[in-house]
């Protein structure tokens, strides 16, 4: 996966420099270790030269920080130079655990304290870095990316208000609608599917998963999710369902239109394994319901999938269907906070992205393109082959 000649060929943008907020400090270091082991052992014929001074470092992490004043104002800091950088700057604007102090009292950090946050450290760069990247797993306000009435477009101003302030590329996870994007036609904007560590993860924690259109099936749970379920069927070579959600749209509950009832198109869910693939699980109402529907059609083991594991009303529910044999496994990204709960829980499986986001910093910094990086047909072909060969798959990229 990783293509080191084509990164030997090319000369790098700018020193490498890696800001992630305290919201994604624990993946930043994952990413920062993985960049230095593969720069350190590269041997660039070219390394002497003044373009790669500090190309091999002891660790490419910028430390920055945003403190906060008792009124709960803040302020960015950046605490060394970063004149000439390419910088790239990560946030989880959904990591609630952390906290500051308002007048004595403990306030949890929102989506929009993460994201003004993002704005003071870039303000801090003061137009010295010489390219701005931000990695945003869940991108801001995204839930909210399109009008419908007289409403706020909070996910396009947002992406309007980075690039205005110097921000050249920015990257994000399984956009809940990548069309999104037209709000910046003219600048770096990528959203990255998962497909192939979801595949990975599972794999690896489940040695008896059979990857064939007789045992498995993949299922979107809305027809919002379709094209994501379609992907991972074709590339596996199984068959492929979908529900549709009748809402009543007389109502509104929690800012959305209650659902009525799932509506199932598909073939023979019969004894099969089969994998409910979504960008996010927020209370997870609606995954167990399309669990309880799909046993009803005498599916097998159910595999509930997100990149985003959010799980807004704690774990109770996803506790008491799998307990009654609902759900088998749920599978989520670490992009997003994972508390210690969830993460104890013995039907969770992690899948790890910090190797991934390293790929992409260290191709983007070498100015190179991350088109086969970005799809991961091919690797997921390899990565089921191996498991169908007994191979070891933590070895695979």
């Amino acid at each position: 996966m990783h293509d080191d000649k084509r990164n030997l060929d090319s000369i790098p943008a700018g020193s490498l420099g890696i800001i992630p907020l305290e919201s994604c400090r624990e993946i930043g270091e994952a990413i920062d270790k993985h960049l230095v082991r593969w720069r350190c052992a590269r041997q660039h014929e070219h390394e002497n030269d003044i373009t790669f001074r500090g190309y091999m470092r002891d660790s490419y992490v910028i430390k920055a920080t945003c403190s906060r004043f008792g009124s709960g104002e803040a302020k960015g800091q950046i605490e060394e130079s970063i004149r000439g950088y390419d910088l790239f700057i990560l946030v989880d604007v959904t990591n609630y655990s952390l906290t500051y102090k308002l007048c004595g009292m403990e306030n949890h950090m929102s989506p929009d304290d993460h994201y003004q946050d993002l704005k003071r450290v870039i303000a801090a760069a003061c137009g010295r870095a010489k390219r701005i990247t931000v990695i945003m797993p869940f991108l801001y306000e995204s839930r909210q990316h399109r009008r419908t009435g007289r409403e706020s477009m909070d996910c396009a101003l947002a992406l309007q208000e980075l690039v205005n302030m110097g921000v050249n590329n920015i990257i994000t996870f399984d956009a809940h609608d990548p069309r999104v994007l037209n709000a910046i036609p003219l600048n770096g904007f990528e959203t990255v599917q998962p497909s192939y560590q979801f595949v990975k993860g599972i794999l690896g924690a489940c040695n008896d998963v059979k990857v064939d259109k007789d045992h498995l099936m993949i299922i979107s749970p809305d027809e919002g999710a379709t094209e994501r379920a379609v992907f991972l069927a074709s590339v596996l070579g199984v068959g492929m369902g979908m529900f549709y959600k009748r809402r009543d749209y007389s109502r509104v509950v929690d800012g959305m239109n209650p659902i009525v009832a799932h509506e199932f198109l598909g073939s023979s869910l019969e004894g099969k394994d089969v994998w409910v693939i979504d960008d996010m699980i927020s209370s997870g109402g609606s995954m167990i319901d399309v669990a309880r529907e799909l046993k009803k059609r005498h599916a097998g083991r159910i595999f509930v999938i997100a990149t985003f594991g959010l799980f807004t009303n704690g774990l109770e529910k996803f506790d008491k269907a799998v307990e009654e044999g609902l759900i088998y496994r749920v599978v989520c990204t670490n992009l997003t906070y994972q508390s210690p709960e969830l993460l104890a829980r013995p039907y969770y499986i992690c899948c790890d992205m910090a190797k991934y986001i390293a790929y992409i910093i260290d191709t983007l910094n070498h100015d190179a393109s991350i088109s086969d990086l970005l799809n991961p047909y091919n690797r997921i072909k390899e990565l089921v082959k191996a498991y169908n060969n007994k191979q070891e798959l933590d070895d695979l990229d």
